[in-house]
């Protein structure tokens, strides 16, 4: 959820999160950050409070007025008495260059016990919203809601995976071969080493696009057939779902064996470190995770030993 109406403080304005994961179901947006922390977005808050979006974005606003408001003031007084940080509403998170505003449980928490039993009104909706997140715990139900695995990082990116081949394992004409599928020991290989897959970290349109050159190059469909276009889909939280669907081509089942070779001798050992390499210059990966992918692929004999 996005509204330019909200005022982002330094401290509101966390360059160091991500989403991890998020939903949103029954029109209440929810999430996960890349810490772990479940969040509702200030709309989502609003609809389970049932509440108008715009009296969430008020004491949003309202959050750091001196003298407070008697609204937040209470409010704020709930999150102190929990022995939580009552200073920050919400997290502003950037994704694909729009801005996000995570509400953290704390603070959904205790506006909706405000609301369900403070505020003047109809408070049904707050009180049945406030009694589900009590019984069922705040993380535990919006980690159900959007499929979060609690394990780690590797859950994400399993699920990813996961996705991405539920959508497209079928779609491939018969006597054809795709990149995507071809590419599935090697996506394990790196997911098991820790790195994270995911709409930043995409190998495949990088493979992809070095194999098209090489078979265009070595005029490989004189020796083995045309290659012809499948659809492709990314799962709906991926930025790259927006084109759905792809044109991306598949191959000739008889140039597989010429597929596997030029990937084990020519992209990964000499292609996919850069690959690496830039994709942690642009900032779209952490070093860390380009350095577990590069060792995950060493210590499966993928590729030679790199120079320090």
């Amino acid at each position: 959820m996005t509204n330019t109406d909200l005022v982002i403080t330094p401290t509101q304005l966390a360059l160091d999160l991500q989403i991890a994961a998020e939903k949103e179901i029954d029109g209440v947006g929810m999430g996960v950050l890349s810490d772990g922390r479940p969040f509702l977005t200030v709309r989502g808050l609003a609809r389970m409070c049932g509440v108008d979006m715009s009296l969430m974005v008020r004491i949003t606003g309202e959050w750091l007025d001196n003298p407070p408001k008697p609204r937040t003031q209470k409010i704020r007084e709930m999150i102190r008495s929990q022995g939580a940080d009552d200073t920050i509403a919400f997290f502003a998170i950037e994704k694909n260059g729009v801005i996000h505003h995570a509400v953290p449980a704390h603070v959904c928490m205790a506006v909706l016990e405000y609301y369900a039993f403070e505020a003047r009104g109809d408070s049904d909706h707050a009180l049945k919203s406030f009694r589900i997140l009590a019984r069922k715990g705040f993380q535990d139900f919006i980690y159900a809601q959007v499929g979060y695995n609690p394990t780690g990082d590797a859950g994400i990116a399993w699920k990813q995976f996961y996705d991405r081949v539920s959508l497209n394992y079928h779609t491939v004409p018969a006597g054809y071969f795709s990149v995507f599928k071809e590419l599935a020991d090697f996506f394990v290989t790196l997911i098991r080493a820790g790195a994270k897959l995911g709409d930043k970290f995409v190998p495949d349109i990088s493979v992809g696009q070095m194999w098209a050159k090489h078979w265009q190059a070595e005029n490989l469909d004189v020796i083995y057939g045309e290659r012809i276009k499948y659809e492709h889909n990314y799962p709906s939280y991926f930025p790259q779902a927006a084109s759905n669907p792809q044109q991306p081509y598949c191959y000739p089942d008889d140039a597989l064996a010429e597929f596997r070779k030029w990937l084990r001798e020519q992209y990964i050992p000499h292609r996919l470190p850069n690959y690496l390499n830039q994709k942690t210059r642009d900032g779209q990966i952490p070093a860390p995770e380009a350095r577990r992918a590069i060792d995950a692929l060493v210590a499966a004999k993928s590729i030679p030993a790199l120079k320090q």
